[in-house]
């Protein structure tokens, strides 16, 4: 049996309770979802049972609570989001429960931010490969990311768009020019195909044994 000492607000996290039991030094964190389902209030005696339950769901909303901002200062995937709670001190197993519970809610959707991905690296005038490199490093299940790229430009544009970025407007002037073009577009994700297609619509012919 203990009995909770005291029982206040957070200082910095809105809607967060610190509760101090006897014989407690550390506050117990919870939200007011635990201050009202389990009745607290200065001088309430808690069995050691309940004490668990408490602890338990406590830790559950504080994970939820922490992925609710996570996800409202930047899109994440379900994999950067429970990495990130489990940086932030949350347990897996609270991490996993809060990813759940943000999906089913519909607000953590790994196509969609897959999709977003694919927009923004193609905004950026990135090739395929570039893209699926991103899809990987941001924790996009793999077998959403043909979905996922279906959201892609096309890229014998994003080609030409580099091309008149880089060579403004100008032919470029020989080979060794041209071959550093290609070579900047290949580091960038792009195909050869798609590389030959943009230099051709550009007005520059480059022959394959001069990648």
């Amino acid at each position: 049996m203990k009995i909770v000492e005291k029982l206040e607000p957070s200082r910095h996290i809105p809607g967060r309770f610190l509760v101090w039991f006897s014989d407690e030094t550390d506050p117990v964190k919870v939200t007011e979802n635990e201050v009202l389902s389990f009745s607290l209030y200065r001088g309430r005696e808690l069995e050691e049972e309940t004490i668990q339950a408490l602890l338990r769901s406590g830790g559950e909303s504080s994970a939820k609570a922490r992925a609710a901002r996570m996800l409202g200062q930047r899109p994440l995937s379900r994999k950067e989001l429970i990495q990130r709670l489990e940086e932030k001190g949350e347990s897996p197993e609270f991490a996993v429960t809060a990813a759940d519970y943000l999906e089913d809610i519909g607000a953590l959707n790994d196509l969609e931010y897959g999709r977003a991905v694919v927009r923004h690296y193609c905004g950026r005038g990135y090739g395929v490969q570039k893209l699926r490199m991103e899809l990987q490093r941001r924790g996009v299940p793999r077998e959403l990311w043909d979905e996922a790229l279906e959201e892609q430009s096309d890229p014998v544009q994003r080609v030409e768009w580099f091309l008149e970025r880089r060579l403004r407007g100008k032919q470029p002037s020989d080979e060794r020019e041209i071959k550093r073009v290609t070579d900047a577009l290949m580091r960038r994700g792009f195909r050869w195909e798609e590389i030959r297609t943009g230099l051709a619509r550009y007005g520059s012919e480059l022959e394959e044994e001069h990648i």
